[in-house]
């Protein structure tokens, strides 16, 4: 054993103390190991930032890109919307649906493209259902991963496997040779999840339950938050009134959020707006309030409808805190005289005056400095507000302009990498111009482009790639794998196998998943042969158990459902020591019944 092989063991295992511990930053842990291989030597300047031109890095940033555009569109939030329509709120059936979804389309797409594609919906269903999404995002990117083990294209190193075999005059295997064995670890982790789920993954205590803005001004203003749907029946009393004649705002507990025109809706309509039949109404409101106003009206009930998508997202609509300054035009005139729904198309439902506050119909109350109006609308309409001299807005949002106009052009950017990754050319460069397409067709602008990139999870990995690579120039790969192998040559067969399937588990931590079949496969090769065993099944359980990456967020899925679940380098531990350990056993038994 040379000096340098000593040398990487040390730093090897400075890292993974560095990392279990969570003494600093990861991304700072990764960073100083990267320069630690610099400053000893052991990599050559070039080597040692060789991250930065890594696949796997370009390939992260990309599918960060495309998530943010597919996210920009909107598509997910129906499809978080249909998800909770046929599952309901239940956390072990979204669970176990969207893992199986995501776990089955990563068999056949490269499991980071279908982890990206899903993860806005995640966040929204999270949002949605009140689940925090610290326990629903590991269990559904653990699954993709999983997923990437059901056929022969669902990961690079079942792909690269079959090359490795060819090279050594061994016969490849077919598209669905390892299918049986990715079915049962696919199985096994949504059953992990749901038997352990509670007590693995983080749990929010007292400190961390936060509320958003919107619920602490819904909470601290008791507001009304329920949004009913109602449609106008041809005997409707309404028919041929207008908002303001319908008495609509005499009765407090009642406001009306949109009015459907065919397609086309009317946020807050206008009080000279005129009711027909069939139009469909959004009603804000206290249960008791809305069905007496209904009932008197001979309004039905809609259960479901797609009119007023935007009115029950969080991210397009919501209250508002608008305080009237002294300079406003509003200043000793009503909100009939501004014309505050025409001008902005937001509802005012709560009033404060002079301490007093006031409901109902504020329209006629004379508005004197420092009054606050509390609005409902379209964020695109509060931003409005906000940028004129009128009002001063307090509540904090953000806004997000969706696109949904570019939904085509975004779900065809994000196929056509998928393609082109599929047909042969480098997932990287498939990826990234997925991802630059959408900016060029302007579904993300360049701006949102490099703000969507995260970058902690981006040196995170370019810190970590050169720990790899010194592994491999140095031979500490080779010696590990030669040594460990060394220790079960001649024993049961059954040994043998568990210990390359440890070896592949444990490359996979701080090598690529490439990277540690390329050393793994021609060892296992030979090791085979010393031990009179067929080498083709050995070496594919090698390529299915560098998936085994549960432990660290250093696989691709891992490190880019990190920020979005608000994870330590802990939480992976204690959720991913189970799964891997029951992955090892599950691969090593059944290579050991079935293959070998």
């Amino acid at each position: 054993m040379n000096i340098e092989i000593i040398a990487v063991l040390i730093i090897l295992s400075i890292t993974i103390l560095m990392l279990i511990f969570e003494i600093i930053r990861i991304d700072i842990v990764a960073i100083v190991c990267m320069l630690v291989l610099g400053w000893t030597g052991i990599l050559t300047p070039n080597e040692m930032l060789s991250g930065f031109s890594s696949n796997a890095v370009f390939v992260m940033m990309a599918v960060m890109i495309m998530g943010r555009g597919i996210k920009k569109t909107g598509i997910m939030d129906h499809f978080s919307r249909l998800v909770l329509e046929k599952v309901g709120n239940q956390k072990s059936k979204i669970i176990g649906f969207l893992s199986l979804t995501i776990g089955v389309l990563s068999g056949l797409i490269q499991n980071i493209g279908a982890i990206a594609l899903f993860l806005p919906g995640i966040l929204n269903i999270s949002r949605r259902s009140k689940i925090s999404p610290s326990e629903l995002i590991m269990p559904i990117g653990f699954a993709a991963i999983l997923g990437g083990t059901l056929t022969m294209v669902g990961s690079g190193p079942l792909i690269l496997i079959n090359d490795l075999l060819n090279n050594a005059n061994l016969e490849s295997y077919k598209i669905f040779s390892v299918t049986p064995v990715g079915i049962l670890l696919l199985l096994v982790g949504i059953g992990y999840f749901f038997l352990f789920g509670k007590f693995v993954l983080p749990q929010k205590d007292n400190e961390q339950e936060t509320e958003t803005d919107q619920e602490k001004l819904i909470k601290t203003l008791h507001l009304p938050h329920n949004i009913w749907h109602y449609s106008i029946g041809k005997v409707s009393p309404l028919i041929g009134k207008t908002t303001e004649s319908s008495g609509i705002w005499q009765k407090p507990g009642v406001n009306i959020l949109g009015l459907s025109r065919g397609k086309e809706i009317d946020y807050a309509p206008w009080r000279e707006t005129v009711f027909e039949a069939g139009q469909e109404l959004a009603l804000l409101g206290d249960q008791e309030s809305i069905e007496g106003f209904a009932e008197k009206n001979k309004l039905a009930l809609q259960h479901a409808s797609t009119y007023f998508a935007k009115l029950l997202d969080p991210e397009r609509s919501g209250f508002a805190e608008v305080i009237v300054p002294h300079h406003s035009e509003l200043v000793g005139k009503t909100i009939r005289e501004f014309s505050l729904r025409k001008r902005y198309a937001v509802e005012p439902v709560l009033l404060f005056s002079k301490g007093e506050e006031i409901k109902g119909d504020i329209s006629d109350h004379e508005i004197v400095t420092g009054d606050t109006i509390i609005v409902h609308g379209l964020w695109e309409r509060i931003s409005e507000i906000k940028a004129s001299n009128n009002f001063v807005v307090v509540t904090p949002f953000e806004r997000e302009n969706k696109v949904e106009a570019k939904t085509g052009i975004a779900i065809t950017c994000f196929l056509v990498a998928i393609g082109l990754s599929l047909y042969g050319f480098p997932i990287s460069i498939a990826f990234f111009s997925g991802a630059i397409a959408m900016v060029l067709f302007g579904v993300l602008s360049i701006q949102e482009m490099y703000q969507s990139i995260e970058w902690k999870v981006v040196f995170l990995l370019v810190g970590l790639i050169p720990l790899g690579v010194a592994m491999q120039k140095t031979g500490t790969a080779v010696f590990l794998a030669e040594n460990l192998m060394s220790l079960v040559l001649g024993k049961h067969t059954l040994l043998i196998i568990f210990m390359i399937g440890l070896l592949a588990t444990v490359f996979s931590l701080f090598m690529s998943n490439v990277g540690a079949i390329v050393v793994l496969a021609p060892l296992v090769i030979e090791m085979s042969q010393i031990g009179q065993l067929d080498p083709r099944p050995l070496a594919l359980m090698a390529a299915v158990c560098v998936a085994n990456s549960f432990i660290f967020p250093t696989h691709q899925v891992n490190a880019l459902i990190m920020s979005p679940g608000g994870y330590r380098n802990a939480d992976f531990f204690k959720a991913g020591i189970g799964l891997t350990l029951l992955f090892l056993i599950v691969v090593v038994l059944y290579f050991f019944f079935f293959m070998i």
